[in-house]
């Protein structure tokens, strides 16, 4: 027991880490002439609310430009990452929802089993909870559960009907997490995984299609070019793009600094997800690998991952002083192992210098390679999670070919970057925090964005056991109102009902993906209309920063 418990709390410090509307509209370029709304589509009985009515926006605006909602980092498919045990329920089942949204077996009896969730909700390894899901749901979706699918499909088609435009659907897994955790099924090989989901992904399109009378017809669509992907938008669609992020892509771990892939192993990696439809890559995540290192952790977070990183590697991160004016990595800290890890490390942690300090690693030989390769095949590149060097590195690189298409999606990137990024043409958003910290984020950034007159989205990293944004302290005193009309004004929502449970952004936050449009309204009750004017000009700059890694 005392192992399992162990196996556990490294894996919880790691991955820390209804039918309203009248169906879709079709454009008049597809009807010869006007607009017609499509039949409702057939759904299974019984099936998930979406409290939305009225018909979802199509077309441009009078220049010209595309305009929505875009979440460009999010992990629709978890459930078939890090070995199939780490979040409990499907985005979607042929069986249903009763089938879809189940709990693990693993966390029986009455959530006694639920180690991982139970660790990252309460701090303890022992806990409870309801695992009863669908029809009752009294302990999840929550946006303190971490290992409960957020996802839904129908949960996301409130998000599209709320005015989400874009989806970048982040394919995700951690080969050393699914050795060590729990219940793990799958196969822990990366690339593996990553096949998997990207195959999830197109057998979504599919169930949606079906619903909707056939192939095209539904209102998921994944895109391959900002082409098809302004398209989709203009038809009033949701364009889901596929992106990576995975710790060892392509085979590409490091132990004792001494790589395990080659320079044919990220050519025939590239080319694979190139044909998987996969548009944006992180080339490091978490742990320094071949490739490039890492943007540190902080607190005994950072010493625990540390710890995942020396498993993973044979080597600590490796941080030394650096200027406060000049970018620079998270300080990991010098904090304890929990007892619970101390059988299964060395006695003796590495000592780290107090300040602002710098992960020594930048991007390899090898890295630079893969970035070239990106480059070639019209990629676009993610920074987030590289070291200060490495993102410095990779930004020269893509200075020298005049490369826009460079990306930092979840606010994981040394903020003084922000203005290279945008000169080349580049596109970034702000995590799905809380509201008042996303605010201040906005704010805090918006000077270096508005020379660039960019847009902004959010990265949820929704599935991806970081959290999602709680209930604001003070909602009761300004509240989201039911129901409110969606940022355009053409739809208006009102409290989600799955079952038995309806949520309300003002008591549950956003406990699933069906409240990212509250979510919105939220922010725009806090941080005003400009902000959410901003919020809508995202899909217009992303797909710029798209096109124009395509014109390369």
């Amino acid at each position: 027991m005392r192992r399992i418990r162990r196996t556990a709390v490294l894996v919880t410090a790691l991955l820390a880490l209804g039918l309203g509307g009248t169906g879709l509209v079709v454009p008049a370029s597809a009807t010869g002439g006007g607009t017609r709304a499509l039949p409702g589509p057939t759904l299974p009985t019984p099936e998930s609310e979406v409290n939305v009515t009225g018909t979802p926006f199509t077309g441009t605006r009078p220049d010209g430009t595309v305009y929505g909602l875009i979440d460009a980092h999010s992990h629709l498919f978890m459930q078939d990452g890090m070995g199939g045990a780490a979040v409990c329920g499907k985005v979607f089942s042929e069986q249903g929802i009763e089938t879809a949204l189940r709990d693990c077996p693993s966390h029986e009896p009455h959530g006694l089993g639920a180690l991982l969730e139970n660790l990252t909700r309460d701090g303890s390894p022992i806990g409870t909870h309801d695992t009863t899901g669908w029809p009752t749901f009294a302990d999840w979706p929550a946006h303190n559960s971490l290992t409960h699918q957020q996802m839904y499909y129908r949960w996301v088609e409130r998000a599209w009907r709320g005015g989400q435009r874009v989806l970048v659907n982040d394919l995700v897994t951690n080969g050393l997490l699914c050795s060590i955790n729990p219940g793990t099924y799958q196969s822990c090989d990366e690339m593996t995984a990553i096949r998997r989901q990207a195959q999830d992904t197109y057998d979504l399109q599919d169930y949606v299609d079906e619903q909707y009378g056939g192939p095209g017809r539904g209102w998921f669509r994944v895109v391959t070019s900002s082409a098809q992907a302004r398209q989709v938008i203009e038809e009033g669609k949701l364009a889901v793009v596929l992106g990576v992020e995975t710790s060892e892509p392509f085979g590409c771990k490091q132990t004792l600094r001494i790589p395990s892939c080659s320079r044919a192993d990220i050519d025939a990696g590239l080319d694979e997800l190139y044909d998987l439809g996969v548009r944006s890559m992180y080339l490091c995540h978490k742990f320094d690998n071949a490739l490039c290192g890492v943007r540190f952790d902080q607190g005994t977070l950072g010493t625990v991952i540390n710890a995942g990183q020396f498993l993973s590697t044979g080597t600590w991160w490796d941080a030394r002083s650096c200027p406060a004016d000049q970018p620079h990595d998270n300080n990991p800290g010098n904090g304890e192992l929990p007892p619970a890890l101390e059988d299964d490390l060395p006695p003796v942690l590495p000592l780290y210098p107090p300040g602002t300090v710098c992960n020594t690693r930048g991007l390899t030989g090898l890295g630079a390679y893969a970035v070239r390769g990106l480059v070639e095949r019209n990629m676009m590149v993610e920074v987030d999670h590289m070291s200060a060097k490495a993102a410095g590195q990779t930004l020269d690189l893509l200075e020298d070919e005049d490369y826009p298409g460079v990306l930092s999606t979840h606010s994981w990137m040394d903020e003084s970057y922000l203005d290279r990024l945008y000169a080349l043409g580049g596109f970034a958003t702000i995590y799905g925090h809380a509201t008042e910290e996303l605010v201040a984020e906005y704010e805090r950034t918006a000077p270096v964005r508005d020379r660039y007159g960019a847009g902004i989205g959010f990265g949820f990293d929704m599935n991806g056991f970081g959290g999602t944004p709680p209930p604001r302290a003070d909602a009761a005193a300004n509240p989201v109102t039911y129901p409110f009309r969606s940022f355009d004004g053409g739809t208006l929502l009102d409290r989600q009902t799955t079952g038995e449970r309806t949520w309300d952004v003002n008591v549950d936050g956003v406990a699933h993906y069906g409240l990212v449009p509250d979510y919105v309204e939220d922010l725009r009750l806090v941080g005003g209309q400009d902000l959410v004017d901003d919020l809508s000009r995202g899909p217009e700059s992303y797909l710029t920063t798209w096109a124009g890694a395509e014109a390369h």
